[in-house]
């Protein structure tokens, strides 16, 4: 009897606890409890791990589920997210490499390896099905990346890859057309950020061979921009809305922003530690949007962002108008105007234009120091510019904002200060952080190499692309693989800092290093 009793009990505890789990309701994974004792169980060595694995079941149900079930004995965690979670990434680059190849071969190879889509939509997936072929970075980036893209697209037009580029394109014109502005990359967790906007790079690239191609972007142009400049008719003289700032009557300026406050998805354990230390919920709230829009910077992370020397915890990227950022705005609003133009719409083609050139005017006012010689980004709460030395202070010059003495000195700058062995460095700071020295990125190299080769600097330039490209040839011969990202000080090291291990693959890479091919071969024709 007695144990019929004890049976009946707990029947009506376990009937009563499903009843009021079944009113568990949220929108996502990462609203639930379940997701939050996965990251900080730290079963995955990645918290990217699990954000991208499949549940087979809705939110609600899983979070339902495992309320009820998690306080039971014997339950295992691990075990629970094996059976309710599948893996449905795609294939990693699992192959051997061809040491016959040289590593300009071997990146010709690699593009069809890193080559994915159209996809499949997959019922409660964290990515976001793409209707045309891309490229991924590789590693553990199995998904588009925006900014990425550009320096991939490069590569696949030296390759005569033409149609792999355009689809790569109109990938990021679907995004816009679809979620109204390109993500940081093709998942749910990264749609409250966009990354550096270099759509309209990409559209330009691809218009080479045809101008008339730049004006069958314009309507996804129109829609990137006004992403970027929502909030410009009701921001006051002083005030940020979004990313937008009003630095002065018709003065716009734009900062990364990502409108999220809480800690990334796919760096959730990491976010919550290092706010930790922090006392209100309101501090924490703070950095995990200057975290988020750091992340939207690219540069993820970087002492460029830190508001006290060496600190990360004082990352404060909302407060900071970046120099490279208003750089692209200021191509986008001529690429804009240029597109008008082609379409024969004069009236709105100057408009742009005049758009253009105030931002320039503000670049220039607000960004140069003539006692470094470099330009920094600008911290408008403080209106001041930021103390960091960065290769971002090279975008001027690519975008040719730049005056020609300030392009000299910016040269002496980046020749003294920032030429190591292996190519540039990032900063000049050592935090730990990947965005920061001993490393050195293949966008960087080529935004700097670009600019300086737009001012005449061509033995500069052919230095450092001699240096970059010496020392991924090095690393390619002893591990067969090109890296996302390389320690230029220490030629025996790969890289060093970061949130995640030096991943290979990799996209970006394996684009500027054939157009840093291309270009020594061109110099050397006009140079014989």
């Amino acid at each position: 009897m007695k144990l019929q009793y004890t049976c009946l009990i707990a029947a009506f505890l376990l009937v009563a606890s499903c009843k009021k789990n079944e009113k568990v309701q949220v929108e996502n994974l990462y609203q639930t409890q379940l997701f939050e004792d996965v990251q900080l169980a730290a079963i995955f060595k990645d918290s990217k791990a699990f954000v991208d694995l499949v549940p087979k079941k809705d939110a609600s149900a899983l979070e339902a589920e495992y309320l009820l079930e998690k306080d039971l004995d014997g339950f295992s965690l691990k075990e629970f997210v094996e059976k309710n979670f599948e893996d449905k990434s795609m294939v990693a680059l699992e192959f051997e490499t061809d040491t016959t190849r040289t590593m300009y071969e071997h990146i010709t190879f690699m593009w069809d390896n890193l080559t994915r889509g159209p996809d499949d939509v997959i019922q409660y997936s964290s990515r976001i099905a793409l209707p045309h072929k891309y490229v991924v970075p590789g590693g553990r980036f199995q998904e588009i990346y925006y900014w990425d893209s550009y320096f991939t697209l490069e590569g696949l037009l030296v390759d005569d890859r033409d149609d792999l580029a355009k689809d790569m394109v109109d990938n990021f014109a679907f995004l816009i057309d679809s979620i109204g502005f390109i993500p940081n990359g093709t998942r749910n967790y990264y749609k409250t950020r966009s990354q550096p906007p270099f759509f309209a790079l990409m559209v330009d690239a691809i218009s080479r061979k045809d101008e008339k191609t730049l004006e069958s972007y314009l309507p996804q142009l129109l829609k990137e921009y006004n992403f970027w400049m929502n909030g410009v008719e009701n921001t006051e003289i002083g005030e940020s809305n979004h990313h937008v700032v009003k630095l002065g009557e018709n003065v716009f300026l734009n900062r990364y922003w990502d409108k999220g406050f809480t800690p990334r998805p796919e760096a959730y354990k990491e976010d919550l530690h290092l706010a930790s230390e922090l006392e209100t919920d309101s501090l924490k709230k703070q950095l995990y949007t200057n975290l988020r829009s750091a992340a939207a910077s690219g540069w993820d992370f970087s002492s460029r962002w830190f508001g006290k020397k060496g600190v990360f915890g004082t990352t404060e990227t909302i407060s900071i108008l970046p120099v490279d950022l208003n750089c692209l705005l200021y191509f986008m609003e001529n690429t804009i105007s240029k597109a008008y133009l082609i379409r024969g719409d004069q009236s709105h083609g100057k408009r742009f234009k005049d758009m253009a050139h105030k931002r320039k005017e503000a670049i220039q006012k607000y960004f140069w120091n003539t006692e470094n010689g470099l330009y920094h980004d600008y911290n408008f709460q403080e209106e001041s510019i930021t103390p960091e030395l960065t290769l971002a202070g090279v975008f001027p010059l690519y975008f040719e904002v730049a005056e020609a003495e300030q392009a000299e000195q910016v040269k002496n700058t980046i020749i003294s200060k920032f030429l190591k062995d292996g190519g540039l460095v990032t900063t000049l700071e050592h935090t730990g952080q990947q965005w920061d020295a001993p490393n050195g990125w293949a966008p960087l190299q080529w935004i700097a190499v670009k600019g300086l080769l737009n001012y005449g600097y061509k033995d500069e330039a052919k230095e450092i692309i001699t240096r970059w490209l010496a020392l991924n040839e090095k690393v390619y011969k002893n591990t067969g693989k090109m890296m996302e990202k390389y320690n230029v000080e220490d030629l025996s090291l790969l890289s060093g800092g970061g949130e995640y291990e030096t991943q290979d693959g990799f996209g970006w890479t394996n684009g500027v290093a054939l157009g840093f091919k291309q270009m020594l071969e061109e110099m050397e024709e006009q140079n014989p």
